[in-house]
């Protein structure tokens, strides 16, 4: 597969040093988005002194800082798929900066919201076995399952707090791609979208 980017959303806290080679045998770029709120040294501290409440409200307050605070990175990320760039774009988890951006990426092209809400929580499906072993993990460092499940798991209401806030102070998704990112949607269908068949009639 040819790939013109790989776009990376983690900060430098989140990499491993032997990352390094890997990248550059790429065409990688790095956009991090919450650099410093998910890295281990942050996190670990945070799970061993909240309660599940208090990580809930954590990934909401990350949740409701995409549409806001990280306009340049997720512009230029649907740049990218306006110019028809194949890209491989993650983040650790891929589930919560991916899975924004992919929330955007399918209402660009035209997808509904409970379509795309419901793409987004698949990623607890496909997460099931890592999530076990990551808690597995955390529990012998001390910290409950019901308090990591929030960090590693969606949850409709994580991806709503996002669109709250895009409707309440951007005016809905299309206002937001077109007016805030000034994205082309239409170009993005172009490039993107298989014309429907054409019905043939004798």
């Amino acid at each position: 597969m040819h790939l013109d980017v790989i776009l990376d959303f983690r900060a430098t806290s989140e990499k491993q040093p032997t990352e390094k080679a890997f990248a550059e045998q790429f065409p990688w770029q790095s956009d991090p988005v919450l650099a410093g709120n998910l890295a281990p040294s942050a996190i670990i501290p945070l799970l061993k002194r909240s309660t599940p409440e208090q990580m809930h409200d954590f990934m909401l307050n990350l949740y409701r800082q995409f549409p806001s605070n990280y306009q340049p990175q997720f512009a230029h990320f649907l740049k990218l798929a306006e110019d028809n760039k194949t890209i491989l774009y993650h983040c650790t988890a891929g589930k919560d900066r991916t899975g924004f951006a992919t929330v955007l990426l399918l209402s660009a092209l035209g997808v509904d919201r409970p379509t795309t809400i419901a793409n987004y929580l698949e990623s607890n499906r496909y997460n099931a076995a890592s999530n076990t072993q990551a808690t597995q993990q955390l529990q012998k460092l001390g910290i409950a399952p019901d308090v990591v499940a929030p960090l590693l798991t969606v949850d409709p209401d994580y991806i709503g707090a996002s669109m709250q806030v895009i409707d309440q102070q951007y005016g809905g998704m299309q206002h937001y791609l077109v007016d805030v990112l000034h994205i082309n949607v239409m170009k993005i269908r172009a490039n993107y979208l298989t014309p429907p068949a054409q019905s043939v009639t004798n």
